[in-house]
């Protein structure tokens, strides 16, 4: 139970009728859990308006209503009127939760890649120094030893205040959570300060009816995170970072490999041993060191450095950081399965153009005798993802194995067929091999040395939606399955 003025302290609002010296019973924003004495947030979306629920929620027993819109209410029912409710639910989140920021060191990474990894590698540097660290992503949210799947990158503002609570509940005194730009956009983390804030890079994505009208507006959607926290650190190698940036009102620090950076990457190398692929540099600058990270590539030198760069603001020794460095990982971000000393296998989220595109030229640096590429697409989707891809991989993999992703109401055959229109822009080799499993098991048994496979698309992910069902499939239990039909030949 909260007074009603108390979930309302920090708002500019207009009461259009009733008052505020009630109690409210809880914080709902779905009209499905309207419940009697519950303040209901009337958020307008893209297909329902909540405007439209407020008879049903006086019917329900609500206590009181806010609005963004003039609106007619049953009488008895208080009707408190704010500019946008969107932000008006993230600020009474905040009061409904008892502002549980407050006692959190909150960072938030956006940026359009390397947001998940970075935030693993930060939550593993800040444990290794025992700051019990929560954590909010794409692929799920940490609090203590609870671990719940994620259906958004960042959680509607009511979710992120409960897991800040939880998490000041669970002993927590920092948390890392990715920011998406929709996230900025809706006002989903409004109403506290982040400690810190990371800019990572910008590539245009997300632009499109649903999400971003233009380039622009992704931009300046990013920068509103660095109007809202303490320090911000940057990624001083993007060329748009001085406009996302714009506006800015926290004190800068920047990494990169610019020797204008203030956490600077030398001296990168390549590592490759059998079954395994990292990346080493020497930091320089704000922090002198020799790192090494157990990820490929070099935007894993700048998910690192991004990670050493938060992670000295809390004292951590350079060896922990070191040390965390080498152990963090990612389920299904370039993730490293061992089945043979000869070759390397992998399983990795990348389901678009652009990140298959970004994987496999990192993957070829390494020299692979051969680069082989297992995916499929997704059904119901857009079919130029299907033709792009096909292309990306039938011009950068040695052989490419077209598979089904999550085929969802579409035939897995038409989705491959698609793909195909892709490869035949290029000279590319593939198989078609419809069944996953199948296709798993083929590339495995033909694994040549000094080979690198890759498993694209699920990632994480640990099932297959078919006609409107999800079916469990992990493809870590897959190719346990697989290794064990082998060796039984």
């Amino acid at each position: 139970m909260e007074r009603l003025e108390k979930l309302l302290e920090r708002l500019d609002y207009r009461v259009i009728q009733g008052d505020t010296e009630i109690e409210i019973t809880e914080l709902v924003y779905d009209s499905r859990k309207l419940v009697k004495g519950c303040l209901f947030v009337c958020i307008k979306g893209t297909v329902v308006d909540g405007h439209t629920f407020i008879t049903e929620a006086a019917e329900k027993g609500a206590a009181a209503v806010l609005v963004q819109e003039e609106t007619e209410a049953p009488e008895g029912l208080t009707v408190i009127q704010v500019q946008d409710t969107r932000y008006g639910l993230a600020l009474a989140s905040c009061a409904w939760f008892h502002y549980p920021a407050e006692k959190l060191k909150v960072i938030g990474i956006t940026g359009t890649k390397g947001k998940t990894t970075t935030t693993y590698m930060v939550k593993s540097i800040l444990e290794s120094a025992g700051y019990k660290t929560g954590l909010i992503g794409t692929i799920e949210a940490i609090i203590g030893e609870q671990v719940i799947p994620a259906n958004n990158t960042t959680p509607e503002s009511y979710i992120v205040q409960k897991y800040f609570r939880d998490m000041v509940e669970n002993g927590c005194k920092c948390v890392v959570m990715e920011v998406s730009s929709q996230g900025l956009m809706m006002h989903r983390t409004a109403g506290f300060q982040f400690e810190i804030g990371i800019f990572t890079n910008i590539e245009p994505d997300h632009i499109g009816p649903g999400e971003h009208s233009s380039f622009e507006e992704y931009m300046a959607c990013k920068g509103l995170l660095f109007r809202q926290c303490r320090t911000g650190i940057v990624n001083v190698d993007d060329k748009h970072w001085e406009q996302v940036l714009s506006g800015h009102t926290c004190t800068l620090e920047t990494f990169g490999f610019s020797e204008k950076a203030d956490l600077r990457a030398a001296e990168p190398k390549l590592i490759k041993k059998p079954g395994y692929l990292g990346i080493s540099y020497t930091a320089q600058g704000l922090v002198d060191a020799q790192i090494e990270v157990d990820v490929p590539g070099r935007f894993s030198i700048y998910n690192s450095l991004t990670a050493i760069a938060v992670c000295r603001h809390f004292n951590v020794t350079l060896e922990d950081m070191k040390q965390a460095l080498k152990e963090a990982k990612v389920k299904g971000r370039i993730e490293m399965i061992r089945v043979s000393d000869d070759f390397t296998l992998m399983i990795d989220y990348a389901h678009n153009a652009m990140s298959l595109e970004s994987l496999l030229t990192t993957l070829r640096e390494y020299e692979p005798a051969r680069l082989v590429c297992l995916f499929g697409c997704g059904g119901n989707r857009s079919k130029l993802r299907r033709y792009e891809m096909g292309e990306v991989s039938g011009r950068l993999a040695d052989l490419t194995v077209i598979t089904s992703d999550n085929p969802r109401f579409e035939e897995p055959q038409d989705i491959i067929n698609d793909i195909k229109i892709g490869m035949a822009k290029t000279d590319g080799k593939f198989v078609e091999i419809p069944d996953r499993k199948e296709a798993i098991k083929y590339v495995i048994a033909n694994g040549q040395p000094g080979d690198i496979i890759v498993l694209a698309g699920k990632g994480h992910e640990d099932y297959q939606e078919i006609k409107g069902k999800k079916y469990p499939m992990d493809e870590r239990a897959l190719i346990q399955e697989v290794m064990q039909e082998i060796v039984t030949l």
